[in-house]
């Protein structure tokens, strides 16, 4: 919004920050992912007749496609979707298996969970959300939803240049590390032919469009009580895992309500536990109590700083499973706590620790269409491809989420059978006086509360139109003191900064802060303003 009143959005495509690209407008529909096909191929549903929801599912199944390395069938995924004049969620983050135990994973020689192989493997949610969000708001069946991913799965894709970098990363990492014979299906599924594919060079995933295929037809039955689940749960037993059929089978996705807190008149919302949309929340009820200047002020980059550090303390000690989280969620969404942990901002950078309120690979989507329909879709595998585990002869890639349970009996987020982790993917939503603004979002790992914060506020403090808030230089804390910087970040910035105690580190590799998306709409006209993100190979589909 080029100021805080939102018809201001519309007056101009002009904003004197500088962006790289102008955001992009329409009136029947729009889709922004990281990927141009993905986003044509949510395009392509609505011009079918479909609606955001169809759409957003559509260009949510091309992404597992056209961008393998960064989620997947076997993944998770959360969405909010404004239909109907209110808003809904969907938590389709999958549990630990019911046999599993700390205990039995100690045994196996661990002091915390692995990162790879069959440990981390926890029930994958995709499939579900797609399959739930058609059954109670899509146009189309499920099945003529995920034409256009499987078309691109069976007949091929040309590579886009960041996905191409990527993978590359991920297949010389993985040459070293994955030595043991299970992990041999991601290199028959992702390097057929002994390395990574390059840019523009077509790919094919024949066993992917098969699965997609299946799920189509059976709005995901196969996947989760059928003979894909029995593949899977074979597959994962075998390679020393505890994922078993009837874990798949017990699965189902959950509507929640969302969270939020209302922001200099805007109402911010977001998925609440066991995701971490709550730390945005919290630190963004620490920043209204400061009266913001400008968007090159010093203070105003110390204090979200700083706010920032205080809410990732407290979301990454109590944040877990909702039904196992101890801390009271109302109570750390209220005015009264973030009174006082604003209280412990001050003029310099202090080491976050957690308050007492009991008194990263990843892909992110936009959606919309012309009847008000509104998606902000979330989808992942962690930390890139998974868990390195793609079940034979299926293209499903198994996501690694369990690594971020803690081995610590103490732990609120410690492991336990049948329990979600804390989870970093989060979709956003922007609301003003009960009527729908739009969807955003910023993947990437613990980087989405911070990318969330600054979009949040490079919108409604600043006046930034959507494209120009996305790409706006960034920073990420990391931890301690430690803030890292873009180098596009204005370096006086960094230097001022720096004297305040922050250890400011200028990182060159833009993939760690975050990839975004932004859809607002006018609430007159009802055109759609959207912005994406210029750091990866994004794309807005308009119509």
């Amino acid at each position: 919004m080029c100021g805080r009143r939102l018809p201001l959005l519309f007056d101009s495509y002009y904003h004197p920050y500088p962006s790289y690209r102008m955001p992009v407008y329409a009136a029947k529909g729009m889709v922004a992912t990281s990927q141009p096909l993905a986003a044509q191929a949510g395009l392509d549903v609505l011009k079918q007749g479909g609606n955001a929801i169809d759409a957003a599912i559509a260009a949510a199944a091309a992404l597992t496609v056209v961008e393998p390395n960064a989620n997947g069938i076997g993944g998770d995924a959360f969405a909010l979707v404004w239909t109907g004049g209110s808003l809904h969620g969907l938590n389709a983050s999958g549990p630990a298996p019911r046999s599993i135990s700390i205990q039995a994973v100690k045994e196996a020689g661990h002091e915390k969970m692995p990162t790879f192989g069959a440990l981390p493997v926890t029930v994958p949610g995709v499939p579900a959300a797609w399959a739930e969000l058609s059954r109670r708001f899509g146009r189309l069946p499920l099945a003529e939803t995920l034409k256009p991913a499987i078309t691109y799965a069976e007949e091929g894709f040309p590579l886009s240049p960041t996905v191409a970098f990527f993978w590359e990363k991920a297949y010389a990492r993985f040459k070293e590390i994955f030595k043991e014979d299970c992990y041999q299906g991601w290199f028959d599924t992702f390097a057929p032919a002994g390395r990574a594919p390059r840019p523009g060079e077509l790919f094919r995933l024949p066993d992917h469009a098969r699965t997609l295929a299946s799920i189509g037809e059976t709005g995901a039955e196969n996947f989760y009580r059928g003979e894909l689940a029995e593949r899977i749960a074979s597959y994962v037993k075998e390679a020393g895992g505890y994922l078993e059929a009837d874990d798949l089978a017990a699965f189902k996705p959950e509507w929640v309500q969302p969270i939020s807190v209302s922001y200099r008149g805007y109402d911010v919302w977001e998925i609440p536990p066991n995701g971490q949309g709550l730390v945005t929340l919290m630190a963004l009820n620490m920043m209204k109590g400061f009266d913001t200047q400008s968007k090159d002020s010093v203070i105003d980059y110390h204090r979200q700083i700083e706010a920032m550090k205080l809410a990732f303390a407290d979301g990454q000690r109590y944040i877990t499973d909702s039904r196992h989280m101890k801390a009271d969620l109302g109570r750390m969404l209220s005015e009264e706590y973030a009174s006082i942990r604003r209280q412990k901002i001050g003029d310099t950078a202090i080491m976050p620790e957690a308050g007492d309120p009991s008194g990263s690979g990843t892909v992110y989507l936009a959606a919309a269409d012309g009847e008000g329909n509104m998606v902000s879709f979330i989808q992942s595998n962690y930390m890139g491809f998974g868990s390195g585990l793609v079940v034979p002869g299926t293209g499903v890639s198994l996501q690694n989420r369990g690594s971020d349970f803690s081995l610590d009996e103490s732990h609120d987020n410690r492991l336990e059978p049948g329990k979600r982790t804390y989870h970093t993917i989060i979709p956003g939503f922007l609301t003003k006086d009960g009527q729908p603004v739009g969807p955003f979002g910023v993947m990437g790992g613990y980087m989405q509360p911070q990318g969330h914060l600054q979009v949040v506020m490079n919108t409604i403090d600043y006046g930034l139109h959507p494209q120009a808030a996305l790409d706006a230089p960034r920073w990420q804390w990391t931890s301690g003191k430690t803030v890292h910087v873009e180098p596009s970040f204005p370096n006086a910035i960094a230097q001022a900064l720096a004297r305040r105690g922050h250890d400011i580190r200028v990182t060159l590799d833009s993939g760690s802060f975050g990839r975004g998306q932004i859809i607002w709409r006018d609430p007159s006209t009802g055109v759609l303003c959207g912005g994406t993100e210029s750091r990866t190979d994004g794309t807005v589909a308009a119509w």
